[in-house]
Order: C-alpha cells, then sequence, then structure tokens
C-alpha cells in the first residue's frame, strides 16, 4: 500500500489480499476529512499515558508540527511536562520546553478534552497479576475515559501490549455502543469511526532507534482504519508496516519479545551447563557468533528485565490456555529466566565460601539495579530480585547505580552509595547485576575481595577474585 499522497514513508503491505473496498470508502466524508486533517497537520492528537511510550510518541508528533495533549492520571508528572521538564531518558527537557512554550503540547490529568482530539493513542501498561494473568484494567479505565468523550471522525488506536483479540473483543464492543448512545443510531467501525493496533517498539537507551526509525506495524479493524493509521503514522515514521488485522499486530509484539525471551533462556541455560562442565561460557557464545550465518548471539544474565520481555509471552502463553493448549516453550523460558537471580546468589556464595565466610553476616555491594546498562529503568529487574534473596539469607546489602539514586520496592528503602576511589574495601563480597558503561571496573577490581560478574564487565580482567555466570 502507497497513498498517492505519501511519499516520505515507505509503506510495506504484508497481506497482499485485495480489500475490495477503497473506492467506496474512500468517499466517505467522515474518512475524508480526517484524512484531510491528518496529511494538512490539523489533526489534535491525543495521547493516553505519558510514560516510556506516551511521552516520546507525543513529542515526535508535536516535533512534526501537530498540536498534541497527552493524558495522565499522575498529577506530578502532568505538573512536570507543563514547567517544560521530562522525566524519560529518551526525552530531552529542553525539547519538551520547547513545544510547552510553543503550545503544541499539553498535559492535564482531566479527561474530557479527548472529544476535541482527532486521533486517540492509549499507552497505558499492562502489567500481570500475581497469578500471571494479563491485567488490562489501566486498557479498561482509558476505554472508560474515551468513551464519555467519543464521538464521529475519531480515529483510535491502541499501543499497550496486550492478547491477540483484545482490541477487536473489548475495544470495538464499547466504542460502538458509545457511538450509538451519543447518536441514536448505528455507529459503524470503519465509516463513523475508526480503530486499530500498532505495536509499540520502544527500547529504552537505544541510541540508533527511536521512535522516528522503527518501522511501525498497523492492523486495522477494517482497510479503513488501516489506511488512516497508517497515514496517521506515516507522518513521524520512516517505514510503516501494514498486516491484515489487529490481531495479527497484537501478535507481532508478542512474537518479537517471546523470541528474544526463549532465546535468552537457552543461553541462560547454556551458562549453567558449560558451569557444570567448567567451560567459559562467554569464550563459547563469542565463537559461536563468528558465523556469518544461522546464529544470533544472545548473552546470559542475572534474569530478564523491563515491562516486554519478563511480561509480554505470559500474555500469549494466557490466551493459548483458553484454548486448551499449552505454549511449552513460553512456559519453560519463563522458569529457566526466573531461576536465574538464584543461581547468581548460589554463585556469590559459592565464592564468599572460598573465603570461609557465610553469606549470612557478609556485606554485599550490588552493582547497578536498573534492567539493563545505561539506563535509568528498574521494571521487573533482577536485580530487585537478588536484593531480597541475599537479604532473606542474612545479608547486609547496599547499591551502586549512577543512574539509579534511589529505590523502593517491596520492602527495600534503599539509596546508593557514593562512588569513591576505595569503593568495594569494606563489603565482602560485590555482584555485578548491571553493566552500567560509566562504572571503573579496574578501581572496582582492585578493592574487592571477590566479584560475581553476572555480564561479563570485567571481560578485560583476568583476576582469580572474578567469578562468572
Amino acid at each position: 500500500m502507497n497513498p498517492s499522497n505519501i511519499t516520505a514513508t515507505q509503506f510495506v503491505q504484508v497481506n497482499q489480499k485485495p480489500s475490495g473496498t477503497k473506492s467506496d470508502y474512500k468517499q466517505n466524508p467522515i474518512y475524508k476529512n480526517l484524512n484531510d486533517l491528518i496529511l494538512n497537520k490539523k489533526a489534535h492528537i491525543g495521547v493516553i499515558g505519558l510514560g516510556y511510550v506516551g511521552l516520546p510518541l507525543s513529542i515526535a508528533f508535536a516535533d512534526a508540527g501537530y498540536s498534541v495533549t497527552g493524558f495522565d492520571n499522575n498529577a506530578q508528572k502532568v505538573d512536570l511536562l507543563n514547567e517544560g521538564k521530562s522525566y524519560v531518558q529518551d526525552v530531552s527537557t529542553e525539547n519538551v520546553a520547547k513545544h510547552v512554550k510553543a503550545g503544541k503540547f499539553l498535559a492535564v490529568a482531566q479527561f474530557s478534552a479527548l472529544k476535541d482530539c482527532h486521533v486517540i493513542v492509549v499507552c497505558v501498561p499492562t502489567p500481570l497479576s500475581k497469578t500471571k494473568d494479563p491485567d488490562v484494567s489501566y486498557i479498561i479505565a482509558a476505554l472508560s475515559k474515551i468513551e464519555m468523550n467519543f464521538r464521529s471522525g475519531q480515529l483510535v488506536i491502541l499501543e499497550s501490549t496486550t492478547y491477540p483479540g483484545t482490541t477487536r473483543e473489548v475495544l470495538l464492543p464499547k466504542l460502538e455502543e458509545a457511538g450509538k448512545a451519543k447518536e441514536g443510531r448505528v455507529f459503524d467501525c470503519g465509516k463513523d469511526f475508526f480503530l486499530a493496533f500498532s505495536p509499540e517498539r520502544v527500547d529504552p537507551g537505544n541510541q540508533k532507534f527511536n521512535v522516528y526509525n522503527t518501522p511501525k506495524v498497523v492492523g486495522g479493524i477494517t482497510d479503513t482504519c488501516g489506511d488512516l493509521a497508517a497515514v496517521f503514522y506515516s507522518q513521524v515514521m520512516e517505514k510503516v508496516v501494514r498486516v491484515s488485522s489487529p490481531e495479527a499486530a497484537e501478535m507481532v509484539k508478542l512474537l518479537e519479545n517471546t523470541f528474544r525471551s526463549v532465546n535468552i533462556a537457552l543461553v541462560n541455560e547454556v551458562a549453567i551447563m558449560c558451569e557444570k562442565l567448567k567451560i567459559n561460557c562467554w569464550e563459547v557464545i563469542e565463537a559461536a557468533a563468528t558465523k556469518p550465518f544461522g546464529f544470533m548471539p544472545f548473552y546470559p544474565g542475572p534474569g530478564v528485565g523491563g515491562h516486554c520481555i519478563p511480561l509480554d509471552p505470559s500474555y500469549l502463553s494466557w490466551k493459548l490456555r483458553s484454548l486448551n493448549y499449552t505454549a511449552r516453550f513460553i512456559e519453560l523460558a519463563n522458569a529457566v529466566n526466573l531461576s536465574m537471580p538464584e543461581f547468581c546468589v548460589d554463585k556469590l556464595a559459592a565464592a564468599l565460601n572460598e573465603d570461609e565466610r557465610a553469606v549470612k553476616g557478609s556485606k554485599i555491594l550490588v552493582i547497578g539495579v536498573a534492567y539493563k546498562k545505561d539506563i535509568d529503568d528498574m521494571r521487573e529487574s533482577p536485580a530487585l530480585d537478588i536484593i531480597h534473596l541475599l537479604r532473606d539469607r542474612g545479608a547486609k546489602v547496599d547499591y551502586y547505580d549512577p543512574h539509579v539514586p534511589e529505590l523502593s520496592w517491596e520492602g527495600i528503602e534503599l539509596k546508593s552509595i557514593k562512588w569513591t576511589e576505595n569503593i568495594g574495601t569494606s563489603y565482602d563480597g560485590v555482584l555485578i547485576a548491571t553493566d552500567h558503561s560509566g562504572v571503573n571496573y579496574a578501581t572496582l577490581l582492585k578493592n574487592s575481595r571477590r566479584v560475581v560478574d553476572t555480564r561479563n564487565a570485567m571481560k578485560a580482567f583476568k583476576d582469580d577474585k572474578i567469578t562468572k555466570i
């Protein structure tokens, strides 16, 4: 698909089935009006949820010349943004301040302004419950706000990661009902309003791929919906990839992160196997990575973190359980990855044992609590599980993280210690959970009695004090 009036963005149509309806719907004045508003940058954009996904998206469309209103229940976030300050690492304070001053971006905690938005993008969290079931309560809450302010001629796009079927089974009937209640007539998706799913692909801290150059997958309830969503994203994104349905787009996101989860679990198990075989797993992986075909390197670690990999595959396995099917790869990968924090603590216990010390009563320094290097995001970080496990075994735990000055999580209330030239000297052991590039590992090694390196951060050093997974 390549709309004749869009030339800057590359369109890819994955499903080549002809729509058979384009000559009809392009005559629809509601479609034509919204399409023209988007192309002329007169469409008002509303983004619900101003976190790691919603804020970069909001600022990207403000950059493109649109007026954007961001909606969030967190009054503190709203106030910070309207003061021109950013709390998301990938969005600069300077850029937020510029658009706030120019009147192109406004954050609000009241949702009545949704009625003035031509395009509404939902970017709210989708966590798992304690029983690993999908928690779509944030989506439902956002949907209720849209329903109260719904009108003809709006395009609604869900970006929150969820199980296949959510857009069609949850959002579609609610919006149809809301439209019918207000208009007193049948409210048709694809004619009166438009609905699509487009999975977020945000990788915090990635210096190469961002909201502009990461291809955007789009699946609409109808061809009309998909066309409008594709035109909308094409105003900012370099490449838009069309799929045949929202279910396909929802599945794309789950496949991407299930692929990563399974491969990380595989290499984590390889690390366990290499330990039993007394082989350096890092050497094995680096050598295997020299093969120019048929191999993609993944690396072991203390577990998986972030919003996506620990959670998204469980959305898929939950959906399949409802269809009486067990997603065995996903279940096994989850089990392996969840076992890694304890494996790392066991490695530290073994290292301390060589010094005739027990974990109980020992002082342990954890390096890095963010879920990956050079970011401040602690969501689902395995370092937090490691701290809990060490405390449960009686250790006294401190941490150092240049990106996370303090943390509060499930009973843990800690502040990062300050970096000094003699860091590590007062600790019985050091465990590197996150390999931040700003850490002076030579100084750390020099002053430490024992170092358990879960990230190969000390690959440049050879010392009997280092224990790797």
